[in-house]
């Protein structure tokens, strides 16, 4: 295999594991495990983050053909740098490690108190009334799927692992970065669903964002060093 999708697919993978062991997406994923069927919570999750990991890399392939390379090194750098430090102040101000769990379980109870609230609402309406105002997606897809799809989504859009395997894919053999970052995200959700709160409540926030903090500045004084024409 080439050295340049070797690489990629490393650097991908440890990202990728390191961002998201301990992340909102994988306290969500464990939450909702407990909750409905694991198969349908892996599914949707996982469908999830593949589509999201695919997405950020066809982007980062692309900004090179839009920028010249040289800049999307040196942005892709820039950018290593920047989460490393971001990542390591949060290890070191990090509040305590049941936080984040309890913060994500309470916005999912909210939103699931929301939605039964709207099914008592809807209740009275007749068979035929409900079929007709079903979601497209919920004739093909079952709601907990379509949840555990949209919440990993949403939950991923914009957060940092996402901008950062935007930004290796500009800088790393893309089909390398696609691999480790599909296979990393397949055994963080898996660790997930069949952990638990179990698994979740023995993770150290802080371990994990000094370890992903010190791995960001690692790549990024590696990119640095290499020069590109």
């Amino acid at each position: 295999m080439n050295s340049s999708v070797v690489r990629g697919f490393s650097k991908s993978l440890a990202m990728t594991v390191l961002s998201e062991i301990g992340d909102k997406t994988f306290f969500a994923a464990a939450i909702l495990a407990m909750r409905h069927p694991r198969r349908l919570v892996l599914s949707g999750c996982l469908a999830s983050l593949i589509v999201m990991t695919i997405l950020s890399v066809v982007v980062g392939w692309a900004a090179p053909n839009l920028i010249s390379r040289k800049w999307t090194h040196h942005i892709t750098t820039l950018l290593f740098f920047g989460f490393g430090l971001w990542s390591l102040w949060d290890g070191f101000h990090e509040g305590g490690d049941d936080d984040e769990f309890d913060e994500v379980e309470k916005k999912l109870d909210v939103d699931l108190k929301g939605n039964s609230e709207t099914s008592k609402e809807t209740s009275k309406d007749d068979d035929e009334s409900k079929k007709k105002r079903r979601p497209f997606l919920a004739k093909f897809f079952s709601p907990i799927f379509i949840k555990a799809f949209s919440i990993t989504f949403f939950g991923e859009w914009g957060d940092k692992s996402q901008l950062a395997t935007i930004g290796l894919a500009a800088d790393e053999h893309p089909f390398g970065v696609v691999l480790g970052g599909i296979m990393g995200q397949a055994l963080c959700t898996v660790a997930a669903v069949v952990g638990g709160k179990s698994l979740a409540s023995q993770i150290s926030e802080r371990f994990v964002a000094l370890a992903g903090g010190a791995l960001f500045i690692v790549f990024g004084i590696q990119s640095f060093l290499v020069t590109v024409d």
